[in-house]
């Protein structure tokens, strides 16, 4: 099946799935939950070919339903959510795209999430040396419209070998160079959501361009890369 849309049946397993979060449950409904992951899969599939229309990605990772249980107070055994990531092509461009849908909580994200700490300092220099580009581009207005504010967590002061009182803390602090946006359940339903993710994607390109740059050069701007 080639699925260019979230099915209001779907969206009903994963409510009542967060409903009955036991094995019981599950197992009786196990070839409904197939059918519906099927069609979700379909979906990032779709997803996948749109993005390879304007960028290059190196994988796509659909994500288990099951819960890693072991070191969790919460000891439901199942997601109430279906997500998946694309990563872009390797050494050359980085970063990716993840979706998440899950009634009341649907997203696209896009960015960097766990930077390796070498990626993280030659970020960091980048902003300590210039962030005038940087903030051009997260302050577009046609930008911001789609994805609002930069997100993700930071060090509390400064990282080490970092003033402080540098004029680009607020973005030297940062461990992770995300965005968010957010969809309502209506907004996932409707036909026009495969296109709503797709522009979405299309819109943070400017970002990633930079940060590939970034990320494939020194800061004399010379290409790091074999």
């Amino acid at each position: 099946m080639n699925n260019s849309t979230i099915t209001k049946e779907g969206f009903s397993f994963l409510k009542e799935l967060a409903k009955n979060n036991n094995k019981e449950w599950f197992q009786e409904n196990k070839t409904t939950f197939k059918r519906h992951e099927a069609d979700v899969k379909s979906f990032y599939e779709n997803i996948l070919e749109r993005l390879n229309a304007h960028d290059e990605i190196e994988k796509i990772k659909m994500f288990r339903i099951y819960r890693d249980v072991r070191f969790s107070k919460d000891k439901t055994p199942y997601k109430t959510h279906f997500a998946g990531s694309f990563s872009r092509l390797g050494a050359h461009l980085r970063g990716g795209y993840y979706l998440r849908i899950k009634p009341g909580e649907s997203f696209v994200a896009a960015g960097f999430w766990e930077p390796n700490k070498e990626d993280l300092f030659r970020i960091r220099k980048e902003l300590e040396m210039d962030a005038s580009e940087f903030r051009g581009i997260i302050n577009k207005k046609s930008f911001k419209e789609i994805w609002g504010e930069l997100e993700g967590d930071g060090v509390k002061t400064a990282p080490k070998g970092f003033d402080k009182e540098h004029q680009n803390i607020d973005l030297i602090k940062k461990k992770q160079f995300i965005f968010v946006r957010n969809f309502t359940d209506k907004e996932v339903l409707a036909n026009s959501f495969l296109e709503e993710v797709d522009k979405s994607f299309k819109a943070i390109r400017p970002y990633f361009d930079l940060m590939s740059d970034i990320l494939t050069t020194n800061l004399n701007g010379e290409s790091i890369l074999d």
